[in-house]
């Protein structure tokens, strides 16, 4: 019996012995996994690199070096050099219109007629009345002819003769006058066709066929303009008056007419005086310059700007004007470093022209300054140059944005 039962001991033993080291084993497989996962969970921060902060998105430009024309602007009229009113000058109905509306007509062209039959039944009578005085003057030259050899030989007075030369020339007096009325009577009837008086264009038609005209009618039939060449009177400051008269001395000077809102070329021409007084109540010199205007794009009446060229600045420096900022201490533009970041830089500025700005001092050539975007820009301020399309989207942003108030 007592062996039975140290059997069984030893086998109630063994076994707790086995569940004793499978106890041990996954106790230390689940340290190992905590220690894992407390390992995993971990707060503590793991040091990194920063990310870089995007830059400012802006629309830039290049400063660019060319040759830019020196120039005043003013604000002109376009005159024709002539413009007549043609104009009837004896009274009789229109018959015929031989124009158009508009029309470009050269010096002799017939516009109108006029019914000439009154003024040739004129012509026709003094004719008449001329060529009978002459058979009258004719026949007393003959008879004068026979009087005075009758005379020299005692067959005829003295008082004769002299009656007949006084008939003679009474005769040749009335022939002058029957000549110089003929004269008159054809110049009325030349009157009977109105004719363009110089080269241009006409007009509106003032009159329609079969009216009656009259030279009193204070529009007369039409009027004909001169387009070719033409005109251009303009005022600049009197204080440019010196300048200019420098460079017409030294020769032509150049002067290119412009739309209204310059956004069109409407000619090239030359100065060709300036006005001999200036306008005391405005301060201003009056200038007419002379164009060929051989695309008929200046016509009388209208107003375009004028630019004066005075001269060719050499290798000028210019950047879009929109570039340029007003500071405290005066214009400035933002200039992108190699870092992709923007610098302050004061300039002096010249002339605007053509949404460009001449730059006195400030930049170099083929630097690239901010165009649009600067209100979110400081000094060391990182950028990012927009492009195409989107470069397009953000000057219209801006453009709506100045619009509004």
């Amino acid at each position: 019996m007592s062996s039975i039962a140290d059997t069984s001991y030893r086998g109630r033993e063994h076994r707790m012995r086995r569940w004793a080291i499978l106890l041990t084993v996954l106790l230390a497989a689940a340290g190992a996994t905590g220690v894992a996962v407390w390992h995993g969970w971990d707060s503590t921060p793991v040091a990194e690199t920063p990310p870089v902060p995007p830059g400012v998105p802006v629309v830039a430009a290049q400063v660019e070096k060319h040759d830019v024309p020196i120039e005043l602007i003013g604000v002109g009229t376009v005159i024709a050099f002539n413009n007549v009113i043609v104009r009837s000058q004896i009274t009789g109905p229109l018959i015929n219109i031989n124009f158009r509306q508009g029309q470009t007509v050269h010096k002799g062209d017939l516009l109108g007629v006029i019914d000439p039959s009154p003024y040739q039944a004129v012509v026709d009578q003094a004719t008449a009345n001329r060529d009978r005085d002459q058979a009258q003057l004719d026949n007393a030259l003959a008879n004068l002819n026979r009087y005075t050899p009758l005379e020299n030989k005692g067959f005829a007075t003295s008082q004769l003769v002299d009656t007949q030369k006084a008939q003679v020339s009474q005769l040749q007096s009335m022939v002058a006058s029957d000549n110089a009325i003929i004269a008159s009577a054809k110049v009325n009837l030349s009157y009977t066709q109105l004719t363009a008086p110089i080269d241009g264009v006409t007009g509106i038609r003032q009159i329609d066929q079969g009216n009656i005209i009259h030279p009193t009618d204070p529009n007369g039939l039409v009027d004909v303009t001169q387009i070719h060449p033409i005109s251009l009177i303009f005022t600049l400051p009197e204080t440019d008056f010196t300048e200019i008269q420098e460079e017409m001395a030294k020769g032509p000077v150049k002067v290119v007419a412009y739309s209204q809102d310059d956004t069109k070329k409407l000619g090239e021409g030359k100065l060709l005086l300036i006005d001999n007084q200036i306008i005391q109540t405005t301060g201003t010199i009056r200038l007419r310059a002379t164009f060929s205007n051989t695309q008929n794009l200046l016509w009388p009446g209208e107003l375009v700007n004028a630019r004066l060229q005075l001269k060719i600045q050499k290798d000028g420096l210019t950047i879009p004007i929109a570039a340029v900022q007003q500071g405290p201490n005066g214009p400035y533009v933002y200039v992108i470093e190699d870092d992709q970041t923007v610098q302050m830089q004061p300039v002096t500025l010249g002339q605007i022209s053509d949404g460009q700005v001449l730059i006195n001092s400030g930049l170099s050539a083929n630097e690239t300054v901010v165009v649009d975007g600067q209100y979110r820009l400081q000094p060391g301020t990182r950028i990012a140059i927009l492009h195409g399309k989107a470069a397009q989207e953000a000057d219209l942003q801006s453009a709506v944005e100045k619009a509004i108030p």
